[in-house]
């Protein structure tokens, strides 16, 4: 081999050097900068030795309290995802789609906290209640409040309400998710059948200290002969207004069968109650007026028949003693009966007519007591 031959084999020998000499360098250089575009300031756990390892490791937290630790990881994500999604629909236009203006948004937040407010007045109600305020040392949540509160929800047959002031500023029923700054509770004074009296306020107040005491909040107790007072004139007032008006149907010939006559009163639109009641529904989940039989289950036949309006229940809107009315007169044509009243004398067109009228004066009365028939404020007291 020649010097020339052994020149060149050198000099190629040193090319393929550089070349991939290069080509490494650019390799590592490429790698660098990737690592660099992709790395995280986070320390690697699986990396830590020693001391390091024994650290605690911090989870992500969703949570409307910093002093108080929410939901973590994939939970934080679907409450932030659903968050999102409230979020969005309110501040979505309902017809358009479009993101609804400043007066919708506006006039949605004052309907959200008006109704916020509604619920939080049919739960403690100043006109029906004795108001019990509660000063909590610190901000509670609910979920925290509502085990405790759920241990004082009756005395006697009065029930023990609460709502919260949420650190939005405004009342609210108590939830889990919910924090309160102060409590207000609330004993229902009268009810259909008592008053709140002596014995059971003082039962309240027992256990309403020992409850606070438990969440951390001093009560405020009104005074005892104030309340009696009180509960009394409104008992006074729910006896005076207990009304219950019924029409009888007498049948004008033998007995009805009482197999033949659930048919016919299913047929009316009546619905039969767990309890063997049957019930005229108001399309909202609730009655206008009942029906009964007057006889026990175990008998199978009946001449008399009795409808019942708890005038007190049901809002002058419906009109239920019209609709009684009206169901009465069906059924008289179905079954072959009249229409007579408790002593057994038939009820004229007049005679309705002039009924329905006292009862158009005992709907006004209820209102200007603040207390309508129908309302929140009513059912709790006629319950």
């Amino acid at each position: 081999m020649t010097d020339l031959q052994l020149s060149l084999i050198a000099a190629a020998g040193v090319f393929v050097a550089g070349v991939f000499t290069y080509n490494k360098i650019q390799e590592y250089k490429a790698k660098k900068s990737v690592e660099r575009a992709f790395s995280s300031d986070h320390d690697d756990v699986l990396m830590r030795t020693g001391d390091d390892a024994a650290a605690p490791r911090q989870e992500p937290s969703f949570s409307l309290d910093s002093a108080t630790p929410g939901v973590a990881g994939g939970e934080a994500a679907a409450a932030a995802s659903a968050l999102s999604a409230v979020a969005a629909e309110f501040t979505t236009d309902d017809e358009t789609g479009a993101p609804a203006s400043d007066d919708q948004l506006a006039a949605r937040a004052n309907a959200a906290t008006a109704a916020a407010a509604e619920q939080a007045t049919a739960l403690v109600d100043p006109l029906i209640d004795c108001l019990l305020p509660l000063t909590l040392e610190a901000p509670a949540r609910g979920d925290k409040l509502l085990p405790v509160l759920q241990t004082l929800r009756m005395v006697g047959n009065k029930p023990v309400h609460y709502i919260g002031k949420a650190v939005s500023g405004d009342w609210e029923p108590i939830a889990h998710g919910g924090v309160y700054t102060e409590l207000q509770g609330g004993v229902q004074l009268a009810s259909r059948s008592t008053a709140l009296n002596e014995l059971e306020y003082s039962e309240l107040v027992t256990r309403l200290r020992a409850m606070a005491d438990e969440i951390g909040a001093e009560p405020t107790i009104p005074d005892m002969i104030e309340v009696m007072a009180e509960a009394r004139n409104l008992h006074r007032f729910v006896a005076g207004h207990d009304a219950q008006l019924g029409v009888n149907l007498q049948s004008n010939g033998a007995p009805w069968s009482v197999t033949t006559l659930i048919a016919a009163l299913e047929k009316q639109g009546f619905d039969v109650r767990p309890d063997g009641r049957f019930v005229m529904p108001d399309g909202d989940g609730g009655f206008l007026f009942s029906l009964s039989t007057n006889v026990t289950p175990a008998e199978e036949t009946t001449a008399r028949l009795t409808l019942l309006l708890d005038v007190p229940c049901v809002a002058p809107a419906r009109d239920g003693f019209g609709a009684m009315v009206a169901c009465a007169k069906a059924l008289v044509a179905r079954l072959d009966a009249t229409i007579v009243d408790d002593y057994n004398q038939p009820l004229s067109d007049a005679a309705l007519k002039e009924i329905a009228g006292q009862v158009q004066d005992f709907y006004g009365e209820m209102n200007d007591a603040d207390i309508p028939a129908g309302s929140t404020r009513a059912l709790r007291l006629f319950s």
